[in-house]
């Protein structure tokens, strides 16, 4: 059958490990039946057994849930102590488990050392790194365990591996500074390197993302070293050269040199390098780009030396044009991947107008010293005992318009090679040059002009030499347009044709002297009664104007033209000048008669001389000697205001001792007439109107004493 308690209890083994327990529980049954007598002995009690039935079981379950929480305590705090326990016992399976590493870590640094001087580089790296992830570890549990004294000791056990990293280092920024070599005759070195640095990369990046523990030497960033060596390669050997020579000659071949090496390494950086790194090193952007900046450092660096001419046109040239050529960035070869025009210029633009501006500097200061030699050369010319050259028409000139032109032209064209700014900057130049030489060339034939004064027999052929000068002047004049940058701008600036003009002016005022020193002889014979008789002066005066004239004809036309028109004019003017300043006066109608005669026959063949050599009616000033004749044939006196008023309108530069003096020639005219005459003159005043050529403003007439004044203001 069943079994009593107490055999249960004899049998239950946690009774014999828990005697403690046995008595509570004796205890409490005790206690029980105890209760429960007392409520059933007393039958009243039995209505309130289903109260204490409830009570109880309350009680009962919070005495169950206090031994379960002492209970829970007490088993926790027993497993914390067997956890601690499991952890030490890891930890020290661990110690146990690394120790044979460390014990025979340097032995690991000989053997790396013996890889490395064998170029056995991803072996050694291997390794390498197991010894770093070793020592890293132990540091990274002394850092958790705050432990910063051991880790001292720690670095220095592990010292060596600084020297081994240096080691290994050094060979590799040696197979990248030789990449250029090996990856044509050893590229697995190369790619060899390349694969160690990423290998770094790889752990730089890892621990950098986990951001808690950051070993002795991390970063490494070796591959950011790669690119410095590698672009410390490219500049290194031909960016920082010695000193150049800065001539010409030294420098065209050091700026060959550049393009041949460069096009030939960005050709095997794109075909064979390219396929040794990853595409994220974008190799061929970097070498590229670093050609680029190097070059444009190396040229301002060049700049800083006092290039010449010739050194500082290569320089433009070669950075502006030869750079961008298919000789050299734009190869065949090495588009369309090389690319620098996303790269800024080679050469700012403030660079390139300085270097310009340089350069137009020193094209000056050879224009200048040629232009001098040549005047001295065209100076020494017209002292010659020769006549100057002649043209296939006859036509004197010299070859100075052509050196000029042919030296401004040449600097014009070879600045066009470079760029449309240097090309405009050198005919600025080349025209202000032009200009001042002109002046320079003017001066010197003043000075000719003062030594032919002094002794007319020298030059020998002073006025050949005048008109050929002439003639430069109108070739100067007509190929300065053919000068400009801009076939369609032919128009000369305004200073240089004033400069044209001046020279022109000069050369004529000259020669114009030289007729006027012929001249002046037989104009002072004028007026006389011998020439009033009938003499042969004015014939002699057409044979001066003539021989003259027959030299005019070795100039070309246009000045042809203009030296006949200043010849009739000084004519004109010199035979009214003895008119006016040494007056005859008429003391009767038969002498009145008689001069309009002489005068009618000197402006008639002064006219028709110069109308045989081409210059026509209108434009000869004589035709003021017809008008003048006209005052002085006028009969009636009378009629002198309408005359005069005439007159003047015709010749607007008149003045009133002009007419005073003409007056006075005819020797009739009374005071009233001659008052009338003045009032008239003083109420209609005439201004000069545009292109008008004055004829009696430059002959200056004598005052004549009269004892009263003509009119208010103005004593005659």
């Amino acid at each position: 059958m069943g079994m009593s308690a107490g055999d249960e209890r004899a049998a239950s083994p946690r009774d014999e490990e828990w005697p403690e327990a046995e008595k509570a529980e004796k205890l409490a049954r005790g206690a029980a039946l105890k209760w429960a007598s007392g409520v059933f002995y007393r039958p009243e009690k039995l209505e309130g057994l289903g109260h204490y039935r409830r009570r109880e079981t309350q009680r009962n379950n919070s005495i169950q849930s206090r031994l379960k929480s002492t209970v829970q305590s007490y088993l926790e705090g027993g497993l914390q102590q067997m956890r601690k326990l499991m952890e030490e016992h890891v930890q020290l399976a661990s110690v146990v488990q690394v120790l044979p590493q460390i014990f025979s870590v340097h032995e690991v640094f000989s053997h790396i050392l013996q890889l490395l001087h064998g170029q056995h580089l991803l072996e050694a790296h291997v390794e390498l790194m197991m010894v770093e992830q070793l020592r890293d570890d132990i540091l990274s549990q002394l850092h958790l365990r705050g432990l910063s004294g051991a880790q001292t000791t720690v670095l220095s056990y592990f010292s060596g591996l600084q020297d081994l990293n240096e080691s290994l280092a050094k060979q590799l920024w040696d197979i990248v500074g030789s990449s250029l070599r090996l990856v044509r005759e050893d590229p697995v070195l190369f790619v060899t390197a390349v694969r160690i640095i990423e290998r770094e990369e790889k752990i730089d990046d890892a621990l950098l993302l986990e951001a808690t523990f950051l070993p002795p030497g991390r970063p490494k960033g070796w591959r950011q070293k790669f690119y410095q060596v590698l672009q410390d390669t490219i500049t290194g050997g031909r960016f920082h050269a010695p000193r150049l020579d800065a001539e010409g000659p030294g420098l065209a071949k050091h700026l060959a040199a550049l393009q041949k090496d460069i096009v030939s390494e960005l050709h095997v950086v794109k075909d064979l390098m390219v396929q040794c790194v990853p595409a994220h090193y974008n190799i061929l952007s970097v070498c590229t780009a670093t050609y680029h900046q190097a070059l444009s450092s190396h040229l301002q660096e060049i700049l800083r030396e006092d290039l010449d001419k010739q050194g500082l046109f290569l320089l433009l040239e070669w950075a502006l044009r030869v750079y961008h050529s298919p000789e050299m960035m734009g190869h065949p070869d090495l588009l369309p991947e090389v690319d620098v025009s996303a790269l800024d210029p080679l050469m700012s633009s403030e660079l390139v107008d300085q270097t310009e501006r340089r350069y137009v500097m020193k094209v000056k200061a050879s224009v200048v010293e040629w232009m001098q030699r040549t005047l001295e050369v065209e100076f020494k010319e017209w002292f010659r005992e020769e006549e100057p050259e002649t043209d296939h028409e006859g036509f004197f000139q010299s070859a100075l318009p052509a050196i000029v032109m042919q030296m401004l032209n040449e600097n014009i064209q070879v600045a066009s090679l470079i760029t449309n700014s240097l090309q405009q900057k050198i005919y600025n130049m080349a025209l202000e040059e032009l200009e001042a030489f002109l002046g320079r060339l003017r001066e010197a034939l003043v000075q000719c002009g003062k030594e032919h004064q002094q002794d007319r027999a020298v030059p020998k052929y002073y006025i050949s030499h005048l008109l050929a000068v002439l003639n430069n002047n109108l070739a100067l004049s007509n190929s300065v347009s053919s000068l400009h940058p801009d076939t369609a701008c032919r128009e000369v600036p305004g200073s240089l044709q004033a400069a044209l003009d001046r020279m022109q002016k000069k050369a004529t005022q000259l020669l114009l002297e030289e007729l006027l020193l012929d001249l002046q002889p037989l104009c002072l014979q004028l007026p006389s009664r011998k020439w009033l008789s009938g003499s042969q002066l004015v014939g002699s005066m057409c044979e001066v104007i003539d021989k003259y004239a027959k030299d005019f004809s070795r100039v070309r036309k246009p000045v042809f033209t203009l030296l006949l028109a200043e010849t009739e004019l000084l004519v004109a003017n010199q035979y009214l000048r003895a008119l006016l300043q040494r007056k005859m006066v008429c003391k009767s109608r038969e002498e009145r008669g008689q001069l309009c005669h002489r005068l009618l026959q000197d402006a008639t063949q002064l006219r028709e001389l110069f109308c045989g050599l081409g210059l026509d009616r209108g434009q000869q000033s004589l035709e003021a000697v017809f008008a003048l004749r006209e005052l002085i044939c006028l009969k009636d006196p009378a009629l002198l205001s309408l005359e005069v008023l005439g007159f003047i309108t015709k010749y607007p530069d008149v003045s009133d001792e002009h007419i005073s003096t003409l007056l006075d020639i005819r020797g009739d005219v009374s005071k009233e007439v001659r008052h009338v005459v003045l009032e008239m003159m003083a109420q209609h005043p005439q201004a000069l109107p545009e292109g008008y050529r004055p004829i009696f403003s430059t002959i200056l007439v004598p005052v004549p004493e009269l004892p009263f004044c003509l009119r208010k203001g103005k004593c005659a």
